[in-house]
């Protein structure tokens, strides 16, 4: 979906001029650039020139599960990080908010109820169909959004930090500070490198996963590609909250997360059952000449969420699986270790353009 609302806030990503649209497509009013006609689903306003840092997601295997393709209700993690954003970010009706790097979408279709107005901007074209009929979607670079200054009231960006370099992240951060209206405010959820001795549980619980997957047991092979570029640019929470604050932002509030219990079901059990589950449909698979784990592996994926979306037995067990994997926050939550979630607040001074 493309809004005029939309249009009315988009920028060129390389002058940051406002955009005329006209019966083509649309035009830069500053540098003259030409943009192709918007497509119906999203518009795609990546810069010129483009970065030589970038990610796995634009990798077309990554995808190949399907998972991208509709949104399921949040669950297990996903609800996790999901219930975390609500509770920090609190998004109102009278909000204008992004997610920076939201990937299918999901999370800007599961909070839609607030009533808040939302966008969603991504490197990648990969948004779900709910998230596409229904949301304002970018194809645009973190490090260069092409969004009018003090745009949104709240910003939100999950998963996408340890993707990034050093010097990245805090283009990606400065810019998303720029276009958030004074006072507001950025939920984060990323990691640093330092741990607690908490992790060595989940470093014991993913050791046993490794074993699995080489027993043929379960497939890691998705999660590797997908973690396969972090670059995890954050030492510690004191190199967090110096990094945010290079970036204009401090610190408000901060819990950890460590998913010991969250390890053992999803990790462990939903990784054996679906490894079950791909082994059944590769028999299928092979009966029809139809090549590939990938093919099999996608089969029981759409079929997962085919059971999830008619809430039957399957969905709520896994809701019973969600409600356990919470007593890593209410147990863990205040133990400083690496992962995390962390609301921070736009300083009202500006940045000096020599530091930009």
């Amino acid at each position: 979906m493309i809004s005029d609302r939309l249009l009315s806030i988009v920028r060129c990503p390389d002058c940051l001029a406002g955009l005329s649209r006209e019966e083509k497509g649309l035009v830069c009013r500053g540098c003259g650039r030409r943009y192709q006609a918007p497509d119906d689903a999203f518009l795609d306003l990546r810069p010129s020139a483009a970065f030589s840092e970038t990610t796995k997601y634009l990798d077309e295997a990554l995808h190949a599960d399907a998972r991208h393709e509709t949104v399921s209700p949040p669950l297990l993690s996903a609800a996790i990080r999901n219930d975390m954003l609500r509770a920090f970010l609190a998004p109102a009706a009278a909000d204008r908010v992004v997610d920076l790097g939201c990937g299918s979408g999901r999370s800007l279709v599961w909070n839609q109820d607030f009533g808040a107005y939302q966008v969603g901007i991504d490197v990648s074209p990969h948004f779900a169909y709910e998230a596409r009929s229904g949301i304002d979607l970018v194809i645009g670079d973190l490090r260069r959004l092409p969004i009018a200054d003090g745009a949104f009231t709240k910003a939100f960006s999950l998963d996408v930090a340890e993707h990034l370099s050093r010097e990245s992240l805090v283009e990606m951060l400065r810019e998303g500070r720029r276009v958030l209206a004074p006072g507001g405010a950025l939920f984060l959820y990323t990691h640093v490198r330092k741990n607690s001795r908490l992790a060595l549980g989940l470093r014991a619980i993913n050791r046993v996963a490794q074993s699995l997957d080489r027993l043929g047991l379960i497939s890691l092979g998705q999660e590797r590609l997908r973690k396969s570029d972090h670059l995890n640019p954050l030492a510690d929470i004191a190199d967090f909250r110096r990094v945010a604050a290079e970036a204009g932002f401090s610190v408000a509030r901060i819990r950890y997360y460590t998913p010991l219990v969250g390890g053992i079901i999803e990790n462990l059990l939903m990784r054996l059952a679906e490894g079950f589950l791909t082994r059944r449909a590769a028999r299928g698979v092979e009966a029809r000449s139809t090549p590939g784990e990938a093919a099999s592996l996608r089969a029981v994926r759409l079929k997962a969420k085919e059971r999830i979306a008619r809430r039957g037995a399957s969905y709520a067990m896994l809701r019973v699986l969600t409600w356990l994997m919470k007593l890593d926050i209410l147990l863990f939550s205040r133990v400083e270790t690496g992962p995390f979630f962390a609301l921070l607040v736009r300083h009202e001074f500006s940045i000096p353009n020599s530091e930009l």
